[in-house]
């Protein structure tokens, strides 16, 4: 007999379940975008492991990443594309359902 796939944790991503993945997408659901270092700081993360997650979220995508100047200085800042707040909502609701809430 085959095992059931009913159960709710079927429905999570894989890809935004990751620990360091969630947080980024909890912290730019609650935002239009964010700098590259807040967002850093935010999850208190290092630099090369946001920018490496960031970019398998880009690549998935479900964040977009802007590149622009302020003066001389380059700023870096990311936020949620609209699959992303969708998926990251279904995740949400995914979680409350495995919860029984």
């Amino acid at each position: 007999m085959s095992a059931p796939t009913d159960h709710p944790r079927h429905k999570l991503n894989e890809l935004i379940h990751s620990p360091v993945r969630f947080s980024i997408m909890a912290a730019l659901a609650r935002a239009e975008s964010l700098d590259f270092k807040d967002l850093r700081d935010a999850i208190q993360v290092s630099d090369s492991v946001l920018s490496k997650q960031l970019s398998v979220l880009e690549k998935a995508g479900y964040v977009k990443i802007k590149k622009a100047f302020a003066g001389k200085m380059p700023r870096t800042s990311a936020g949620l594309t609209a699959d992303g707040r969708l998926d990251w909502t279904g995740h949400l609701q995914t979680l409350r359902d495995i919860a029984g809430g």
